[in-house]
């Protein structure tokens, strides 16, 4: 497939709530709709018992099983302008219960730069309080694990072999890049 230059036209093919479907010369792909993106949470917690990642673990329509995912939300889904950092607040509490003290933004990244126009805003998140059950709204039934960094590699393991998904973003983890591991 031969890659359109920038001039090329770009067509939507498809348009819905959430993703839109586009062509530009013979390249297909999806971006969001209204410009929203991501928020993805690197919840760590400290505590006497040692360093811990926050996880969550929720079904996926387009995998039809449940994923292993970081805690992540939709910026700007409900309120236009919303800044990264309040929906990164908000889809912490929402979907696993904890609040953070501390917020660092890491950057912006693309999940399938390939196919998906999508990008999102990682932050970090510490100084962790626990002030909610979590599992996320609207039916969501997220599961939220606290899991010890040491033992990130074998949890993951485990979730593999109950055929759970594991989102890319849980990749970061097993390699220690952000962590100083």
């Amino acid at each position: 497939m031969s890659r359109p230059g920038p001039e090329t036209p770009v067509e939507t093919r498809w348009e819905g709530r959430f993703i839109t479907v586009k062509q530009q010369g013979t390249w297909e792909y999806v971006s969001r709709s209204r410009g929203i993106h991501a928020a993805v949470i690197l919840a760590l917690d400290e505590g006497d018992d040692g360093r811990h990642v926050i996880l969550v673990e929720q079904y996926r329509v387009p995998l039809k099983v449940r994923c292993l995912e970081l805690p992540a939300g939709l910026v700007g889904d409900d309120m236009a302008g919303e800044a990264a950092e309040i929906a990164a607040q908000r889809e912490l509490e929402e979907e696993t219960g904890y609040r953070a003290d501390h917020w660092q933004t890491v950057g912006e990244f693309y999940s399938s730069p390939g196919m998906v126009s999508e990008s999102f805003t990682l932050l970090m998140a510490t100084g962790l309080t626990k002030v909610s059950a979590g599992g996320g709204v609207d039916g969501e039934e997220i599961v939220v694990h606290r899991v010890p960094l040491a033992g990130i590699a074998d949890f993951v393991a485990a979730k593999r072999v109950e055929g759970c998904g594991i989102d890319v973003r849980v990749a970061m983890l097993l390699a220690g890049g952000l962590l100083g591991a």
